[in-house]
């Protein structure tokens, strides 16, 4: 683009009816810089360069709507048929007359319009478009003439310059008659549809508001964009519509603009927050690159919205390499290092939903990122060190070189410190869902098993958390080499063990169930305190019963056998007594693996009592 020349002074206002044009004395044209300088409502008159004059024109009433049209149509019937004969730059004229032959058909369409005479958008269009025809009509003239001889390089760019001016009309008049707003009386000051309204009012309502967006100057783009965010606002559904009926990239384009990008980014912010439809379109209209830059160097509320909406549209797996390809892992990582606390928690989201990805992984690495994360466990919002905690699972779980740098980084004393301070389910559970992936190196796993703290925290949940928080507390516990002291301390788990192992699903639940309970068995006192439960024995020989496939029948066997460790006669009695025998004895004849060592220690036991009581008679 060629260098924007500063302009040494302005000669004096002329008024033509009530638009304004100025003349530049000196001042070279040029089809591509043109729009920087002078605005498309110019007069088409062509400036004499040479002159430095201007004679003040007297005001005249502004010809009416309809008087414009007229005028507007006879010039443009007159100048087609005129530009045939033109023979020079054929190819420029060739361009101007496919420009005026659209013209001419939109114009024929704009009749059927029954309020376009109402829409204060067209009203100001309509000027400027007359304004552009009378220029191409001087320069028509002045190409017909064989007695002109201004250069051919001037000539060139009047001509450039007057075809970008006519397609830029042309294209805000198409959109007018796209949108439809035309047909509408007073379309253009529209009052937002109540909640509830049809999809048909909704839909014409969006189509106005971007109409306004593109065609109008600041104030009715102002206005626009507090509608729109307003609709986003209080229509939650609205969202979806707004996606399918607006132009989204034209909206992120405003992003550009420092007069619209507060509203503009605000807008983009709620919509790829609203819906799935909503956050797809922002993202295939290009918005994720904009709003990354509004998060690198956008101001503190601004980075908070576009941080938010960065997140919303890394949540989709499908878009998350484009995090990579916009340069964002570094620029996410800033903001979790110094950013507000409400962008902070944006940021790491948008971390931990693109942390699955190999690529984004291998960048984090070469970020350093470990440190910056594991950081905001201890000191970030609660919602960033849930996220925190998610995103360190998600790198611990991947690979040995992120698990030695968490543990590096001292991020399992982090990991151990929140599980203590928090009582929200879901961090609970990336902090264990972390320490699990953690555990599966020696020196954590020692650690753990020394931790008399944590070993209660996990039975706790064990005993009274949900679900999930059992599963994943058990599957820790059941890996852990716990002391006798802390295996008594912990008893009270064992019933809801029990009730775990009926449990098929997740894959590999019940083993574990069964292995930490098992553990927990082998001391004395719980082995007692398991048999005086009458619901840990009814599971168990519910379990042991043949006919009941529900549980592997390993898994009941190696629970008896544990009970039976040192034999005691208040267990052997407690498990004959319910039937434990004559199941297992079915179990030994079908070969089930441990069946026969249970029986035997099971009925062992009772013929050395049999001789012992024997002897003493």
């Amino acid at each position: 683009m060629p260098r924007a020349h500063v302009l040494p002074c302005l000669k004096p206002h002329t008024f033509l009816g009530t638009f304004t044009f100025l003349h530049f004395p000196s001042l070279p044209f040029h089809a591509n810089s043109i729009s920087l300088i002078i605005p498309f409502f110019f007069t088409p008159k062509i400036p004499n360069r040479n002159s430095t004059h201007l004679t003040m024109h007297s005001v005249v009433p502004p010809p009416s709507p309809a008087e414009t049209l007229d005028e507007t149509t006879a010039v443009l019937s007159h100048l087609l048929p005129a530009s045939l004969s033109i023979h020079s730059f054929p190819g420029r004229w060739q361009v101007l007359r496919s420009k005026l032959a659209t013209l001419k058909s939109l114009l024929s369409e704009l009749s059927y319009s029954t309020h376009w005479s109402e829409n204060q958008l067209l009203l100001a269009l309509l000027p400027n478009l007359l304004s552009t025809l009378r220029r191409v009509q001087t320069l028509c003239d002045r190409c017909s003439d064989p007695n002109y001889t201004a250069g051919k390089l001037l000539m060139q760019s009047d001509l450039d310059m007057a075809t970008g001016w006519l397609s830029k009309q042309l294209h805000d008049l198409d959109l007018l008659l796209r949108s439809g707003v035309l047909r509408q009386s007073n379309a253009i000051v529209l009052s937002q549809p109540a909640p509830g309204s049809g999809k048909e009012d909704l839909s014409f309502f969006i189509r106005d508001l971007f109409t306004r967006l593109q065609i109008g100057g600041v104030e009715f783009k102002r206005k626009a964009l507090e509608s729109l965010i307003q609709l986003l606002v209080e229509d939650e559904k609205a969202a979806t519509l707004v996606a399918k009926e607006g132009n989204i990239g034209y909206l992120i384009n405003l992003f550009d603009v420092n007069t619209h990008r507060e509203q503009s980014v605000s807008a983009i912010s709620i919509l790829a927050c609203a819906s799935d439809q909503s956050r797809k379109t922002v993202f295939e209209e290009g918005g994720l690159g904009p709003l990354l830059r509004i998060v690198e160097s956008g101001s503190l509320q601004l980075k908070e919205k576009a941080s938010m909406a960065v997140e919303a549209i890394t949540a989709d797996p499908d878009n998350a390499w484009a995090i990579s390809a916009y340069g964002g892992v570094p620029i996410l990582l800033d903001v979790c290092r110094s950013g507000s606390l409400t962008a902070q928690s944006h940021a790491i989201g948008a971390i931990r939903n693109v942390a699955s990805v190999e690529d984004i992984r291998i960048s984090l690495g070469e970020e350093a990122a470990i440190p910056v994360i594991v950081a905001l466990l201890s000191s970030g919002a609660p919602a960033s060190k849930e996220k925190a905690a998610n995103c360190i699972s998600i790198l611990a779980s991947s690979s040995e070189y992120f698990r030695s740098i968490i543990i590096q980084e001292k991020g399992l004393q982090k990991l151990l410190q929140l599980l203590h301070q928090s009582s929200n389910p879901d961090t609970i559970e990336h902090v264990l869902r972390a320490i699990h992936s953690l555990a599966t190196s020696d020196s954590v796993c020692r650690l753990l098993s020394s931790s008399s703290m944590f070993i209660t925290q996990i039975s706790g949940l064990i005993k009274q958390g949900n679900f999930t928080l059992q599963q994943i507390s058990t599957s820790i516990l059941s890996n852990l080499s716990i002391s006798d002291g802390n295996k008594r301390a912990i008893a009270g788990c064992m019933g809801s063990l029990m009730k775990l192992t009926e449990f098929a699903k997740p894959a590999g639940l019940q083993e574990a169930a069964v292995k930490a309970l098992v553990s927990l068995l082998t001391v004395k006192p719980n082995r007692k305190e398991f048999v005086k439960d009458e619901k840990n024995m009814m599971r168990l020989i519910q379990m042991l019963d043949p006919t009941n496939e529900s549980v592997p029948k390993k898994f009941p066997v190696a629970i008896v056998y544990s009970l039976m460790i040192g034999g005691s006669n208040g267990c052997r009695k407690r498990l004959v007594d319910a039937g434990a025998q004559g199941h297992l004895q079915r179990l030994n004849e079908m070969e089930v693996a441990g069946a026969k060592k249970a029986l035997q220690r099971l009925s062992g036991n009772r013929l050395k009592n049999i001789f012992s009581r024997t002897w003493r008679e």
